[in-house]
C-alpha cells in the first residue's frame, strides 16, 4: 500500500459546491447593483477563501467599504444556502470508505472558513473522515497552499508526513502538496481541466473517483 493517510481539498474535489457558491456570489452583487458573474468565471476564482472569491468577483475599482458589504451579505446568504445544492460527487462516499476500510487515515483542509466546512462536512459527509479543518488563521494556522492545514490535521490524528498524499482539483492543491512535500494527485471533475492542472505542476491526474481509488490503493493496473 503506497499511501496511510490521504488529504483531501473539500470544494471540486469531494463536493461539487460550484452552483451554491455561484449563487451566493450573484446574490450579493446584485444587492448592490453590481453586475452578475457566469457560474465559470466564479469558480474560476475559488481556491483561496471567500475573502479572495468576493475581492475577484466584484468590478475592478470597486472601493473597499462597497467590497466589505458585498462580502457581508455574501456570508449571510451563504451560512443561510450553502448546502441548498450542494452534494459530494458521485462515488467519493464509496471511495472513502474503501480507503478507510483498507486502514488509510482520511482528512479534510479547505480554504473556505472552518465553521462552514465543519456545517458541510457534518450534513453531508458525517463520519467520513478522521480530521476536519477549514481556514482559521486567527488560530495562527495559516491557510493552503501553506502546509500548515495538512500539519494541523496530521497531529490531530496522530500521523507524520511520511505516507502522506495529498488530493485536490486546482493550482492551489498542486501547491500544498509541494509545500507539504508529498505526492499531489489533481482531479479534473472539479473546477479547473485537465490542462489547467497540468500547467500548475500536477503529474498524477485522475479523471474519475474510481481512478483515484485505484491510485491511493496502489492497484493502477
Amino acid at each position: 500500500m503506497p499511501y496511510t493517510t490521504v488529504v483531501f481539498d473539500l470544494d471540486g474535489t469531494l463536493l461539487n459546491t460550484a452552483i451554491d457558491l455561484t449563487l451566493a456570489v450573484n446574490h450579493a452583487l446584485e444587492a448592490f447593483g453590481l453586475p452578475r458573474r457566469a457560474e465559470e468565471k466564479i469558480i474560476s476564482f475559488t481556491g483561496n477563501g471567500i475573502v479572495r472569491l468576493v475581492e475577484r468577483s466584484v468590478p475592478e475599482g470597486t472601493s473597499r467599504e462597497l467590497w466589505q458589504k458585498v462580502f457581508d451579505e455574501f456570508k449571510s446568504w451563504y451560512g443561510e444556502h450553502a448546502l441548498d445544492h450542494t452534494l459530494p460527487y458521485e462515488g467519493i462516499p464509496q471511495m472513502i470508505a474503501a480507503l478507510r476500510e483498507a486502514g488509510i487515515k482520511c482528512a479534510v483542509v479547505s480554504n473556505k472558513a472552518d465553521y462552514a466546512v465543519q456545517e458541510i462536512i457534518a450534513s453531508r459527509m458525517a463520519g467520513c473522515f478522521d480530521a476536519v479543518l477549514g481556514e482559521c488563521e486567527e488560530r495562527g494556522i495559516a491557510k493552503k497552499p501553506a502546509a500548515d492545514m495538512v500539519d494541523a490535521v496530521l497531529a490531530q490524528m496522530g500521523r507524520v508526513r511520511e505516507g502522506l498524499v495529498y488530493v485536490g482539483d486546482s493550482e492551489v492543491d498542486v501547491a500544498t502538496a509541494a509545500s507539504c512535500g508529498c505526492p499531489c494527485v489533481a482531479c479534473t471533475w472539479g473546477f479547473r481541466t485537465r490542462e489547467e492542472l497540468a500547467a500548475a505542476g500536477a503529474q498524477t491526474i485522475v479523471d474519475t473517483p474510481a481512478e483515484l481509488q485505484r491510485v491511493l490503493l496502489g492497484n493502477e493496473g
